[in-house]
């Protein structure tokens, strides 16, 4: 489960907070005025995240005909790291 915390707990607890990632895999989002600024989840669930987006490349480029320009690689790289962050919000 995903807690929520504020950016003054953040700095008041940061240790705390890290050993929690750390050890135990929690996962926080970082608010400020109750606006969603970041988020601290364990390394391997980025990397996991990072995979998934650049599996999500290989599969668009792989249905694209031809070659593609270094703008049009970028936005489609970009599209795959949203698209795989949203699926992982819901």
């Amino acid at each position: 489960m995903t807690e929520k915390i504020s950016t003054l707990e953040i700095r008041q607890r940061l240790g705390d907070i890290l050993n929690r990632v750390a050890l135990r895999n929690d996962q926080f989002i970082i608010e400020r005025k109750g606006k969603p600024m970041a988020a601290v989840v364990p390394v391997e669930r980025l990397e996991q995240m990072e995979r998934a987006a650049r599996l999500q490349l290989l599969q668009v480029l792989e249905r694209q005909p031809g070659t593609l320009s270094q703008a049009e690689a970028d936005r489609i790289a970009t599209e795959a790291k949203h698209r795989t962050r949203k699926r992982r919000r819901k």
